[in-house]
């Protein structure tokens, strides 16, 4: 099968197309036909060497994959469309991933959204619905709004009935944020003052931060009483923040990490139980991930380059076959 394989640990541009044998499932595991792969900062990582994961070389990268169920195998038939999250194996014509990771598609989302839900909205569940504990009628603030992580987080909020306020950087993030169902749209200048004047002053109950950086303090003084701000990620690339723990005591506030990742992957079953929760927001069109921009196959190297620059908009798919 052909497979985006790393065959030395360079970099996106030393990816190569070339051809792997056809994965044989193990127990517990599903054979998938894969038709689409999304772009995820863990290929970058994997294809320079820097992951947790140190897989032996070659391997194909890949981490959210979706296509059609190749042989029946552990409850899921023949031809349903998937979407799953894996470690890395995805972006091949043939992908195995575990049962338990992997979800059947309803028809009202395409391949290119299949490929775009599995990390960043299971992210995004975990972050607002067990993390923040998010209620119906609570003000939700995100960071890197045109992102994917952040179009996951602002649909994620929308469907539990929160009010969303999207902190983009450019115009066309902003009509990006929009477009992606952000009931409020600020910019990254001077959002703390137009979070104030939004929410008459009282400011809002959840930030959703992937970025971190300059903005956090800012961040942290956007919260209302009993707010509580989301540590996702550090996209900016300025260092991790610290927060004076005397601030949180006298404005009653909580700062909480967000590792999804570590949490799901040690409880088999979990990821089916958030997958449960979303989709009926699938069904009702409330999440509908919005695609940036689909490359082929050879392109998977210049797809990691472009989000590394923080060029794309919502989240990069890969066309695996037609």
């Amino acid at each position: 099968m052909r497979a985006v394989t790393v065959t030395r640990l360079d970099g996106p541009e030393a990816l190569e197309i070339t051809d792997l044998p056809d994965p044989a499932p193990a127990p517990g595991q599903v054979l998938v036909d894969v038709h689409r792969v999304g772009v995820s900062f863990p290929d970058l990582l994997l294809s320079k060497g820097l992951y947790q994961l140190k897989p032996e070389l070659p391997f194909s990268l890949g981490v959210d994959v979706a296509g059609v169920v190749a042989e029946d195998a552990e409850g899921f038939t023949a031809g349903q469309r998937v979407a799953g999250v894996m470690m890395y194996g995805g972006a091949s014509e043939r992908a195995s991933t575990a049962a338990h990771q992997l979800f059947v598609l309803p028809d009202e989302i395409s391949f290119d959204q299949g490929a775009a839900l599995p990390m960043n909205y299971l992210t995004a569940d975990f972050a607002l619905a067990d993390r923040a504990g998010l209620r119906d009628g609570e003000v939700v603030l995100v960071h890197g709004a045109a992102g994917g992580v952040g179009t996951a987080s602002l649909q994620v909020a929308k469907g539990m009935g929160a009010t969303t306020i999207a902190v983009v950087s450019t115009d066309e993030k902003a009509d990006f944020a929009k477009a992606a169902g952000a009931d409020h749209v600020v910019r990254l200048d001077g959002f703390k003052d137009a979070v104030k004047e939004i929410t008459g002053g009282r400011g809002v109950d959840v930030v959703v931060d992937p970025v971190g950086g300059e903005i956090f303090t800012d961040s942290l003084r956007s919260l209302a009483s009993q707010g509580r701000l989301l540590v996702i990620g550090f996209a900016a690339g300025q260092g991790i923040p610290e927060v004076k723990v005397n601030r949180l005591l006298l404005n009653n506030i909580d700062v909480r990490g967000v590792g999804w990742g570590e949490y799901a992957m040690r409880r088999p079953g979990f990821m089916q139980e958030q997958w449960a929760r979303l989709e009926p927001m699938m069904r009702s069109g409330v999440v509908a991930p919005p695609i940036g921009k689909v490359y082929a196959m050879e392109e998977f190297g210049q797809a990691l380059v472009d989000m590394d620059n923080r060029r794309t908009l919502g989240k990069s798919v890969v066309a695996i076959r037609d």
